[in-house]
């Protein structure tokens, strides 16, 4: 067969199945517009908080794939395969794929199954991950996508977040914040207590903590020279969280410095210092 025969093979083909494609194109216009309807109408639940983000994701997905066997289930009986022939031969092809995967991609496929089921974190949700915070966008079979606060879109393995330590601090999750300061063992631990006080109030009225539960201080660690002070905090600004960290610590700076307690250099030193000049 030459190529004039084999394009004059192809017209007539086209010629007797012609109403076979016309149907087909239609289905995937139809099928597209589909997608895109559900996917308005599932926006607009979302924005209406009938469905938190990661169900409207999951459900957007799970049914974008319904549309699409529907279609293509359509397509193939216009022309005459059926879904058994269709799913045989799917099988021997997914058998020649699965046999030369590498390790590793069927390793994250079955990671990320896990982690869509058993759901550590979910989409939205702000995780602290490999040192530093991100939120994540999109969890796939192989990789799970999060945006760290520099803005950047980071792609993570799968199987890294099932072998790793992730702290999921949710959206609006009620957590608990600390910072901690040292003073000398001459300065009444009332004193540093109120003022560390003093300083949660102030968050408080800037909405920046909340104002119950009720901050606190404890009495953390004696060193050698000096008593270190912890304060206790709680917020639920998940995503200000980092910005809420400086604030505290400003603010704790801020209130000490005004009352006069040190928190940078023990006492004792400062005085053995002092006697050598």
């Amino acid at each position: 067969m030459n190529s004039l025969d084999f394009i004059d093979s192809i017209g007539d083909w086209t010629l007797a199945n012609l109403s076979n494609i016309m149907f087909s194109v239609i289905a995937i216009i139809v099928g597209y517009i589909v997608i895109k309807l559900v996917a308005r109408e599932i926006k607009s639940l979302r924005s209406q908080n009938r469905l938190e983000q990661h169900a409207a994701y999951t459900l957007n997905r799970v049914l974008k794939w319904l549309i699409f066997v529907a279609v293509f289930s359509i397509i193939l009986a216009q022309f005459g395969i059926s879904l058994g022939e269709l799913s045989g031969l799917l099988t021997v092809i997914g058998g020649t794929i699965i046999g030369f995967a590498s390790i590793n991609t069927l390793g994250n496929t079955i990671a990320g199954l896990i982690v869509m089921t058993s759901r550590p974190f979910r989409v939205g949700d702000r995780i602290f991950f490999n040192g530093q915070f991100a939120d994540v966008e999109a969890i796939e079979l192989i990789y799970t996508k999060m945006r760290t606060l520099d803005n950047v879109l980071v792609s993570i393995p799968n199987q890294e977040l099932l072998k790793a330590e992730i702290d999921n601090f949710g959206k609006k999750n009620v957590v608990r914040r600390k910072c901690s300061v040292t003073a000398g063992f001459d300065v009444a631990s009332e004193q540093v207590e109120a003022v560390l006080l003093e300083a949660a109030k102030k968050l408080a009225e800037l909405e920046d903590i909340l104002k119950t539960p009720k901050a606190y201080v404890w009495i953390t660690q004696f060193g050698n020279y000096a008593v270190e002070y912890t304060l206790y905090v709680f917020i639920d600004k998940i995503k200000l969280l980092p910005e809420i960290d400086a604030n505290i610590k400003r603010t704790v700076l801020e209130s000490c410095n005004k009352h006069g307690i040190d928190i940078s250099t023990p006492t004792i030193i400062r005085s053995i210092k002092d006697g050598k000049q």
